[in-house]
């Protein structure tokens, strides 16, 4: 029998190198995924093994990467999307995880048969517990949509949609999720310490309950609905608690008009 030949080592280009861009990079070192090329005029950190390069022009003409990964801010994006060009006309999938950047609108400046995949991670994607969702423009392979789920898997799980336009509520709900959960966690340890928790304790106490309780939710069969109930005996301090927390104005309809007011300025970001 034929010995199967070793597959051939990815090779990426990977555009910004801030949190998640670096985010990124270490993950993909942790599951070696290929070699890595970066443009980064700063780089805060240095991964051993990868090119750093201060500017597109800098780049090898010879480069032929399999992947050109966008991680960088959307006010500088379109000013360095056409640098790329050149990439994604010789087959090079673009991912980009720009915010408010759109397919269409990067087809226009890399071309109609651009393979082009958007994405939209998280913040925990730092400590590899990220929750990306990607779309996948008309000209992805299946190979190419392979590969751009393995780089978005480096740092957490992955999500994939049809419809673009449900990129806004994505943003809205998982890419600025994570910043309304540090935001519950500051306001259940002020509230703690209202009732006269020392500030140390009351942040203790309120930062390990919502990471153990996110943990539980993720691990547990049960449904989130069910493990509340669970908490919550008749008469008891959670009911007291869940009655302010559920009532006409409570918690559920501050999240309603939280997210839709996020939803709203992506698109808007997007025109």
């Amino acid at each position: 029998m034929t010995a199967r030949a070793p597959a051939r080592r990815k090779t990426l280009l990977l555009v910004g190198c801030g949190k998640m861009g670096g985010a990124l990079l270490e993950g993909w070192k942790r599951n070696r995924v290929g070699a890595f090329h970066v443009v980064e005029p700063a780089p805060t950190t240095r991964v051993k093994g990868a090119r750093y390069y201060a500017a597109p022009d800098l780049l090898p003409r010879t480069l032929k990467p399999d992947a050109v990964v966008f991680a960088i801010k959307p006010q500088d994006f379109d000013a360095a999307l056409p640098y790329y060009r050149r990439f994604a006309q010789a087959s090079a999938v673009v991912l980009s995880i720009a915010a408010g950047k759109t397919i269409p609108g990067m087809t226009r400046v890399l071309g109609a048969d651009a393979p082009i995949v958007r994405a939209m991670p998280n913040t925990p994607a730092a400590i590899g517990r990220g929750i990306s969702v990607a779309c996948a423009g008309p000209g992805v392979t299946s190979a190419a949509r392979a590969l751009c789920g393995r780089l978005l898997e480096a740092v957490g799980s992955v999500a994939w949609i049809e419809d673009e336009a449900l990129m806004d509520a994505v943003t809205a709900v998982s890419g600025s999720g994570p910043a309304y959960v540090f935001l519950l966690i500051e306001c259940l340890a002020a509230a703690g310490e209202g009732q006269g928790l020392a500030p140390a304790l009351a942040m203790k106490l309120a930062l390990e309950t919502v990471a153990g309780a996110g943990e539980l939710a993720r691990q547990s069969p049960d449904g989130v609905a069910q493990l509340r109930e669970a908490v919550t005996s008749p008469g008891g301090t959670t009911r007291a608690a869940l009655d302010v927390l559920m009532g006409e104005d409570g918690l559920a309809a501050l999240l309603r008009h939280a997210v839709a007011a996020a939803t709203r300025r992506s698109k808007e970001l997007a025109q």
